[in-house]
């Protein structure tokens, strides 16, 4: 059993310390856990839902006394991070560089637009969206930073409906995925969130199975990851996923 999408409290929308979850991954006989929190940026942006620069140092400690502490576990250090490209050049050098991180998660939780980041939540995409969030994606995946893309299909909590625009999002992202080697996560902590009424009916905000029905046509890996946001869900829904 190896969980590979890990946050603690530092993010401000999730509970417990490292060592919580370690604590559980024991109980779960989990084998490899991976830590991913929100990675902070240079300029504070976004900082209500991710820890801050002068608090990484310290998220690393954590991490490196855990896996003193949790012998019988395989203990990485990661960060689950948006593609800025003004901080390319500084996520490689010091996370992955000064200090050592074993990998990073690519994740979009909004995108670019209009010359502005829009955020995924609180609106619903049209075509000309999609097509932003796809060229989005697309961008963070080129970057080359982050060994794993976490929820793909994010974007389906924003939809009303299942259409040719969605369809032709999820494309793109799935051919170039595949074209890059990318492998993508299926996400369980959407499957705790409540299900919502779209056109469809009552279904989960994501992963989305129109999604990962078009994505089984492609060359693709796939990633179960309980994106945990509390020590009791270091495994949360992972056997749904897979």
């Amino acid at each position: 059993r190896a969980s590979y999408h890990t946050h603690t409290s530092l993010c401000h929308h999730a509970e417990g310390a490292v060592d919580d979850y370690c604590r559980e991954a024991v109980a779960a006989g989990i084998s490899v856990l991976g830590f991913t929190d929100h990675c902070p940026h240079p300029d504070g942006r976004w900082d209500s839902v991710r820890m801050v620069m002068s608090e990484l140092p310290g998220y690393v400690r954590a991490i490196e006394q855990a896996r003193i502490d949790y012998p019988q576990l395989t203990i990485l250090s990661g960060l689950e991070c948006e593609y800025v490209p003004e901080f390319a050049a500084f996520q490689r050098d010091c996370y992955l560089g000064e200090y050592s991180l074993d990998y990073l998660m690519g994740a979009a939780h909004s995108y670019w637009y209009e010359g502005e980041y829009k955020g995924l939540y609180g609106q619903m995409l049209n075509e000309q969206h999609l097509q932003a969030y796809a060229d989005y994606t697309i961008d963070t995946i080129d970057s080359g930073l982050y060994a794993v893309l976490a929820h793909p299909d994010l974007f389906a909590m924003s939809i009303w409906e299942w259409d040719k625009a969605a369809e032709s999002c999820s494309r793109r992202i799935l051919e170039h995925a595949a074209r890059c080697r990318m492998p993508l996560e299926i996400n369980g902590y959407g499957l705790r969130k409540p299900q919502k009424e779209y056109a469809e009916g009552m279904r989960y905000m994501y992963p989305a199975m129109e999604f990962w029905r078009l994505a089984a046509e492609y060359d693709i890996e796939a990633l179960p990851g309980a994106d945990a946001h509390r020590a009791g869900d270091v495994w949360g829904n992972t056997d749904d996923c897979i």
